[in-house]
């Protein structure tokens, strides 16, 4: 490239409120990993920590979805779509978790 080509280049400033959005997010996304943490470490295995799990998870994911996917800027129709499903599966999960509980208690297991 010789000194008398020009360049076309151009330099945009940076858009300080998608900045902030970022970094928002990721403090969101920070904070629930952080409880989910410390959900772990301090109480005890069971249904509580079970339950506690499946909700952060359903929140995050949710969060995620909304944000990266920008499904919160959709239309609710598309939106009830993608979320209904997703609380079947959940409320299969639980059931079946429920399910094989009481098949372990009737073999006395």
């Amino acid at each position: 490239m010789s000194s008398e080509e020009t360049s076309n280049i151009q330099v945009i400033p940076a858009d300080k409120n998608k900045i902030k959005h970022i970094w928002k997010v990721a403090g969101i996304l920070g904070l629930i990993t952080t409880l989910e943490f410390i959900v772990a470490f301090t109480i005890p295995s069971g249904m509580l920590k079970l339950s506690i799990f499946v909700v952060m998870t359903i929140v995050k994911a949710a969060y995620i979805v909304g944000e990266f996917m920008h499904l919160k800027h959709e239309s609710k129709t598309l939106m009830w779509s993608i979320l209904l499903p997703m609380i079947f599966v959940v409320w299969m999960l639980i059931a079946f978790r429920y399910e094989s509980w009481a098949i372990l208690q009737a073999r006395g297991w």
